[in-house]
């Protein structure tokens, strides 16, 4: 018997993080920003390091076959780390000179993070200031490092349920037979 896709499953994994970003949007943020350093700096701080640990338990848990919906939880994980980036150039374009191009906007601060992220850097929007430069390469480690990992790991596992609902063995894995 064939089984059918999980369209349950795949409208959460995407949903979720189509929810955390429309619940960001809405959000009032004004607490972070050039007149409150101490706590915006340590929320971002905190934030990266929590996120930072909870995808690595994540892609252990995907990698060791663990049960559970790890593939979602790194996809929530995954939108959540664009939210604290794109939060922290928001606060941070709210002191003069510290980008150039427009970052006044929820939407420009996603923008720019995005295309971060995917290394692209049309160069509308560049940072400035030291404190901009310096989250931008913590950006792009952090995207390289976490992040990719995460993403590598749900296509992993996407591509080995593939593989066995088709009937294949998976690539680098030992058949039983």
């Amino acid at each position: 018997m064939r089984r059918r896709p999980n369209l349950w499953g795949l409208v959460t994994m995407l949903g979720g993080p189509a929810l955390m970003l429309t619940a960001w949007f809405l959000v009032p943020i004004g607490v972070f920003g050039p007149e409150h350093p101490a706590v915006s700096w340590t929320v971002f701080a905190v934030a990266l390091v929590a996120l930072a640990a909870a995808l690595m338990h994540e892609i252990w848990s995907e990698l060791t076959e663990r049960p559970g919906h790890p593939a979602f939880v790194i996809m929530v994980l995954i939108a959540a780390a664009l939210i604290v980036f794109a939060t922290a150039y928001l606060s941070l374009a709210r002191t003069p000179g510290t980008f150039n191009g427009i970052m006044t906007t929820r939407l420009d601060a996603l923008y720019f993070t995005v295309i971060t992220m995917a290394t692209v850097g049309y160069g509308d929007i560049t940072p400035v200031s030291q404190e901009a430069r310096g989250i931008v390469m913590l950006q792009i480690l952090y995207t390289l490092i976490f992040l990719t990992a995460g993403a590598t790991s749900v296509s992993r596992r996407t591509r080995n349920l593939v593989g066995r609902r088709i009937g294949r063995t998976p690539e680098g894995s030992s058949d039983p037979d």
